[in-house]
This record gives C-alpha cells, structure tokens and sequence, in this order.
C-alpha cells in the first residue's frame, strides 16, 4: 500500500538517505556488529579474530576500524586490541539484537535453507519503525505458541498443496 505523502526512490537511494541518517554504513555495521559479538567476554578483540570471523584480509579490518575510531565507536591501536567505546557497546549490542531478532523471526517463518544470507541482506536495511514492529511481532510470536502453530500448520497446508513457489518464472502470476 503507497501513501501518497511518500515518494518512491531506488534502492540505491533508499540506501544512500539511510546512510545519511545513520552515518553507518552496511558494512560498517557489520563490522561493530562482529567487533560487539568477538569482544563480549573479554572486553576487546584483536584484528585477526575479526578479519577471520568475518572472512576478510586483515589489512580491510584495519581500515574499517580506523573509520571506526574516527566516529569514536571504538579505540584502537596499532597491533594491539580493539575495544569498544560506550557508544560503541551501546550501537553494536543493539545490531546484534536486531541480528538476532531477524534470524527468530525468519526461523518462526519456516526458513530453513540460507538463514543467515537472508538475515544479512536485510538487516542492514530496514527503518527504526519496521526493526521495533518486528520486534514486537517476534515477541507476540514468541508469546502466543498457538499463533506459532497457527503459522506452522498453513505452512504445512500450503506445501502439500503442491501450489508453485511465489517467484519469477515459477509460473504463478498472483
């Protein structure tokens, strides 16, 4: 449903306005993100622990924890550990919550195959108004096992009703 007060953009912009509310990119997000997740035990990390948990070379890890810094979302120096500023715990506990929301919700919805890609697409993507509907969507999910059930019991209908997937080309064009 369109609202008319609203206008259409690309992706791209859509992108590029959130950037510009957020001051954190993506990828920038992915890094606290890991940073928060490798750091909660011990209060700091070290650039090789981040760089192999995110699958990338060492020297990117460095030049994203210096635009890091710069933002003062963590302190680093060189060869030595990463540890988080307030801010920075504050901003990568609640990436790590909205994480980990999605894959709930995405879990509750049936989605088995490539969670975590799924997850990682969208995160990065949503406004603070949907992030906090999920939230609670999850929470009711979570609260009402009968609504679960609900849920798991149509899922189940559907797929014994051999009715085609929803995407191009599967040939359903509702």
């Amino acid at each position: 449903m369109y609202r008319e007060e609203e206008e259409f953009h690309t992706f791209r912009g859509y992108t590029q306005a959130q950037f510009e509310r957020n001051k954190l990119s993506a990828s920038m997000e992915d890094y606290l993100e890991m940073i928060y997740r490798l750091a909660e035990d011990e209060d700091f990390t070290r650039v090789n622990d981040v760089a192999g948990a995110l699958n990338v070379q060492p020297p990117s890890v460095t030049r994203m924890i210096q635009r890091l810094a710069a933002r003062d979302l963590l302190e680093y120096e060189r060869y030595g550990v990463i540890v988080l500023t307030e801010e920075g715990r504050e901003v990568g506990r609640y990436l790590l919550k909205r994480h980990n929301m999605l894959e709930e919700f995405f879990t509750r919805l049936g989605v088995q195959s490539r969670l975590l890609e799924n997850v990682e697409r969208i995160e990065h993507n949503l406004t603070p108004e949907a992030v906090n509907s999920l939230f609670m969507l999850v929470e009711f999910l979570r609260d009402n096992p009968q609504i679960q059930q609900l849920i798991s019991d149509y899922q189940f209908e559907r797929s014994a009703s051999d009715e085609s997937e929803l995407t191009p080309g599967s040939g359903n064009s509702s």
